[in-house]
């Protein structure tokens, strides 16, 4: 049950058909802004996918770092997955309870480490109840399976990289985040950082990627929403957002559109807000 090189989501229709499929793993990559009161897990626990695990966005991390959620070292995410009970010849499905809002980190982070034979849930746990899919409360049983990683560091950018970017303006930069936050008027989530922008990058809330049931929408609608954004799709990229995971929706459009020539700042504003030798800017600028 390979997926095709060119898929990056599958359908409620297509899960539902796959459900039973004993080489399939689903996975909930739930996760919540700071400041939520929802805790992800026990939202996982109430009511998931039958058969899905929890994977926890938060804990398979780099704890070494200061930095929220940043990529953990090689050893570390295969032991959580090998964990997960998800090896060598699965499928992986990933979703969320939002509709698409941190499955895509998931998927993103997968794809670094080497494993393509991952998709998104299109739309999520709320089109999955909304088009009559089952849920559950009932624990899935684990087990360890082998896992193997090839690290692809291209698809990562760090902080140096992103300020040559801006000096050099050779790639877009690609903010996801909601515009109050990008223009500096609202605060941010995490306490201590500054409010703006990176400068030079451009302005894509993710909701704009989205249409109203959570699935992505069309590539030429893609198109249009980065057209609308000033943003030129013949040049380079680099993704961004708060801490690393909405930047990944940008990716994952990126993607879709058939682009291969970016990369996602981990760090984001979570890293570049909190330096005050890293230039920003406000409003639409």
């Amino acid at each position: 049950m390979a997926l095709t090189d060119a898929t990056h989501l599958v359908s409620t229709a297509w899960l539902k058909d796959h459900l039973d499929s004993s080489d399939l793993r689903i996975l909930d990559a739930t996760w919540f802004l700071p400041g939520d009161d929802r805790n992800a897990f026990d939202s996982f626990a109430t009511a998931h996918i039958p058969g899905a695990r929890f994977f926890d966005i938060d804990d398979v991390s780099d704890h070494r770092s200061s930095l929220p959620h940043m990529l953990p070292p090689v050893e570390k995410f295969l032991s959580r997955i090998r964990k997960l009970g998800v090896g060598e010849g699965h499928t992986i499905v990933v979703y969320d309870q939002q509709g698409l809002f941190s499955a895509a980190r998931v998927w993103w982070m997968f794809r670094h480490f080497g494993h393509d034979n991952i998709a998104v849930l299109d739309g999520g746990l709320p089109k999955w109840v909304a088009d009559g899919g089952p849920v559950t409360s009932d624990p899935t049983p684990l087990k360890d399976r082998h896992m193997y990683a090839a690290p692809r560091p291209d698809m990562v950018r760090d902080v140096t990289q992103v300020a040559h970017a801006t000096k050099l303006k050779d790639h877009e930069i690609i903010d996801a985040r909601a515009p109050a936050r990008f223009k500096g008027e609202a605060t941010e989530p995490r306490p201590g950082l500054r409010s703006g922008h990176i400068p030079g990058s451009k302005n894509v809330p993710f909701q704009t990627l989205l249409n109203a049931d959570h699935t992505l929408k069309s590539p030429s609608d893609l198109r249009a929403v980065f057209k609308a954004a000033g943003v030129d799709l013949s040049k380079p990229a680099i993704t961004t957002c708060g801490s690393g995971v909405t930047a990944a929706i940008l990716t994952l459009a990126l993607d879709v559109l058939g682009k291969s020539d970016h990369g996602l700042y981990d760090g984001s504003w979570a890293e570049w807000g909190q330096f005050p030798t890293l230039a920003i800017e406000t409003g639409d600028s």
